[in-house]
């Protein structure tokens, strides 16, 4: 629970955040640059990139690979997320803590060996590995 001299410190950040947010935006407003009329053309209102006019459209085609890439990127990230937090309260965990984590690492190595094994990881236009079964090979022969 915050003592009167916490709550009066945090008021004191609000306003300075508050203060320095106006001062930003209105010297922003003030100095800004505004150009209107017919001299500006078309481009000055579009979206640009580091001053570049955009050609073409925005909407793109991605393979779907790229959005397993990304997908797999993020579990594995959440987790390594999950693992720098343990290890704040490593030493109040014991033994027990260890080898949780430990687990959770071998879980996650298999993780990823079966999903660079099965082809997930691979990029480009070859299709993905996948294991024949034992009546695939039967009907095969």
């Amino acid at each position: 629970m915050m003592d009167s001299s916490g709550i009066l410190s945090l008021a004191v950040y609000a306003i300075a955040i508050a203060v320095l947010i106006a001062c930003m935006m209105g010297l922003s407003a003030i100095t800004g640059t505004r150009r209107t009329g017919a001299a500006t053309g078309r481009s000055m209102f579009m979206p640009f990139e580091s001053g570049i006019i955009p050609t073409g459209s925005a909407r793109l085609r991605l393979p779907v690979q790229y959005y397993l890439v990304a997908m797999f990127f993020v579990i594995f990230d959440v987790e390594t997320a999950f693992l720098f937090s343990w290890t704040t309260v490593v030493t109040d965990t014991g033994r027990v803590g260890y080898g949780a984590a430990l687990l959770f690492i071998a879980f996650l190595a298999l993780s990823l060996a079966w999903l660079w094994r099965s082809g997930a990881l691979d990029w480009g236009s070859h299709p993905r590995k996948i294991p024949a079964t034992n009546n695939q090979r039967t009907h095969d022969a």
